[in-house]
């Protein structure tokens, strides 16, 4: 047991070293969408948000979690589960390798307990550093083992959503896993228990086919690029000229895919009270 306490402890140690010093590189970060430069430091105390314009830097999945849930009450669930190579695809279990190593992860979703403003709920994140948070056979078990862990317990359960899509090397084995996802919130939806979708940069392919449309409440973060394919696939294939700011998060908005877009630093705030307004008699 104390080898268990020990990892969960550098665990929770290693979350607060991200969040504290997320950002990595010199003190000056410069900003893909304004280009201006920002002090390291002020980047990661506004969530990885660039103070210029707003841009929403791509995080990983424990930091994202960690500025969430409520300080020590992450718990993480089906945590051993790794990336098969039903295919014997070539290279694949390599590439596997390698992203575990980069990222520190074992797949690239991370699915957990905790509370949000003292309310418990099931929280899974996609990281897109790992096989740009595609949809493995893995994944998609994750996903729906936490999906079915918060219907029988009873939980409400928040997705956020950060995927290219299928994962090529599983070839249709990863298909499955959108009907896999899609039965599993199916069941759980008829327990008439709470789903929020939230939807970040990007949310493309199998994903956003699946189990990222299907929230009872769907968010995205500013500017997250939301669709199945990609505006210049669907430019190249129709042969028109698409819309200003297509399939962007506030486009989404505007035409109803998405309920709200809501900036990262007020991401905790607006899941805490959506969690407390959903429970039963409106009590905390």
């Amino acid at each position: 047991m104390n080898g268990v306490f020990a990892k969960r402890r550098a665990r929770l140690l290693a979350m607060k070293a991200i969040r504290d010093n997320h950002i990595p590189g010199d003190k000056a970060i410069t900003c893909p969408k304004c280009g201006q430069d920002s002090d390291r430091k002020s980047v990661a105390q506004n969530l990885s948000v660039c103070p210029k314009c707003g841009y929403h830097f791509p995080i990983g999945a424990y930091y994202r979690l960690s500025t969430i849930l409520d300080p020590g009450s992450f718990r993480e669930l089906f945590e051993k589960l790794s990336p098969a190579d039903p295919l014997s695809f070539p290279g694949y279990r390599e590439k596997v390798q390698a992203a575990q190593r980069k990222t520190g992860l074992t797949e690239a979703a991370v699915t957990a307990t905790g509370t949000i403003g003292g309310h418990k709920c099931v929280v899974g994140v996609l990281d897109s550093r790992f096989f740009m948070g595609s949809m493995s056979s893995a994944v998609g078990e994750k996903i729906t083992l936490a999906i079915e862990y918060a219907a029988k317990n009873r939980l409400p359960l928040i997705l956020f959503a950060a995927s290219g899509g299928a994962r090529m090397q599983e070839g249709i084995l990863s298909l499955m896993q959108m009907a896999k996802t899609s039965a599993a919130l199916a069941r759980f939806s008829e327990k008439g228990l709470l789903y929020i979708s939230v939807l970040t940069d990007p949310t493309t392919g199998g994903v956003t086919a699946s189990f990222a449309s299907l929230g009872d409440i769907i968010l995205a973060e500013p500017g997250a690029l939301i669709g199945f394919a990609g505006p210049r696939v669907i430019q190249q294939t129709i042969g028109q000229t698409l819309p200003e700011g297509f399939q962007r998060a506030e486009f989404q908005e505007e035409h109803g895919f998405v309920d709200a877009v809501v900036p990262r630093l007020q991401m905790r705030d607006t899941l805490a009270q959506l969690l407390r307004l959903h429970e039963k008699g409106g009590r905390t």
